[in-house]
């Protein structure tokens, strides 16, 4: 029997964090990995306290959701609160990520964006090549494939 590919396996949690997401519009989830290690994960969900789409409808603005906060972002907000340092790893996300969540993956230290599906915004491939940063698309069956 052959084990799953850390890629795949990473990603595959990142699917299960993602059912906890509050906004019926789109279910993501982030974790963060250094060294084959869980360093912290998001959903995408509403400010802590507040209502959350699912109870109290979309705020919406130029057809997008606002009230919650991206997968991406929370992540990196846990790791924060928690006092953990996240400089130099990678984050598995189920969808790539947006412009905003890009640049805040990019100025945290992140090196490595692990993705499912891709999602919108094609600025991140050009800019990621700029920084030299790793963009690895997880296809369907688990097979990672760099781009």
């Amino acid at each position: 029997m052959s084990r799953v590919p850390w890629d795949a396996y990473f990603m595959n949690i990142a699917r299960e964090v993602a059912t906890r997401s509050t906004c019926a519009r789109k279910h993501v989830g982030a974790v963060i990995v250094r060294d084959k290690t869980i360093l912290s994960t998001g959903y995408n969900g509403s400010i802590r306290g507040l209502p959350h789409c699912d109870d109290d409808d979309h705020m919406m603005e130029d057809g997008h959701c606002v009230r919650t906060i991206h997968a991406e972002a929370n992540a990196i907000i846990q790791a924060a609160k928690n006092g953990v340092a996240i400089d130099g790893a990678a984050i598995y996300v189920t969808a790539s990520p947006c412009w905003q969540c890009f640049k805040a993956i990019c100025n945290s230290g992140l090196r490595r964006i692990v993705f499912g599906e891709f999602y919108r915004d094609e600025r991140i491939f050009e800019t990621a090549t700029a920084l030299g940063l790793e963009l690895v698309e997880v296809r369907p069956g688990g097979v990672a494939a760099a781009v």
